[in-house]
């Protein structure tokens, strides 16, 4: 299934700043940066849990925020892009 992380972690302190950089290392591991703060995950539903659990244990709910979106993997789904980004295929070849 295709995630969608986002979020937005306070870097008013320094260690605001640290789990920001841990926050990015997590979804980095697991898939493509699209934004700033914003990643695509292709995974399955355990690779899902896993994501979540260590994000959780990362960011300071009192302070930072946390979006994961599971994209349905139904007819209609649909993604439009504009500008420069050029996605990575997962499905195809990891070497050109």
């Amino acid at each position: 299934m295709l995630v969608l992380v986002c979020y937005d972690v306070s870097t008013e302190t320094k260690a605001g700043r640290r789990r920001l950089r841990r926050v990015a290392k997590v979804c980095e591991s697991t898939g493509q940066r699209v934004q700033k703060s914003v990643f695509e995950c292709q995974v399955d539903i355990a690779q899902f849990e896993a994501l979540e659990r260590k994000l959780l244990e990362e960011i300071d709910p009192q302070q930072d925020c946390l979006r994961l979106y599971r994209m349905p993997e139904t007819r209609g789904f649909e993604a439009r892009e504009y500008g420069t980004f050029k996605a990575v295929d997962f499905d195809g070849p990891l070497v050109l």
